[in-house]
């Protein structure tokens, strides 16, 4: 916890072990919900990992997280493909 005070952060990740069982594990649940809270008590945004079903999007949207990855999104891309996918040569 330390490391909160005395690295330059401005996000906290919260770990796909929570993510996996949020929806039917209370206890999974209550430590993304803290995450998200001491982040935002701190003015951090929080970013969970692993997010693979619509239910746990809803959920963790609810808690008031911040940013959503994983595979209900997208499969991990390349660089090369991020751009050629995300981007036109006009955004460049």
């Amino acid at each position: 916890m330390s490391y909160l005070k005395n690295f330059p952060i401005d996000t906290l990740k919260i770990d796909k072990s929570f993510i996996d069982e949020i929806v039917v594990n209370d206890k999974d649940a209550a430590i993304a919900h803290t995450i998200v809270q001491l982040a935002g008590n701190l003015g951090l945004s929080t970013i969970a990992e692993g997010v693979e079903y619509s239910e746990q999007q809803t959920v963790l949207q609810e808690m008031g997280c911040s940013q959503l990855q994983g595979y209900l999104f997208s499969k991990p891309l390349t660089p090369e493909l991020i751009e050629s996918t995300f981007f036109n040569e006009e955004d460049q």
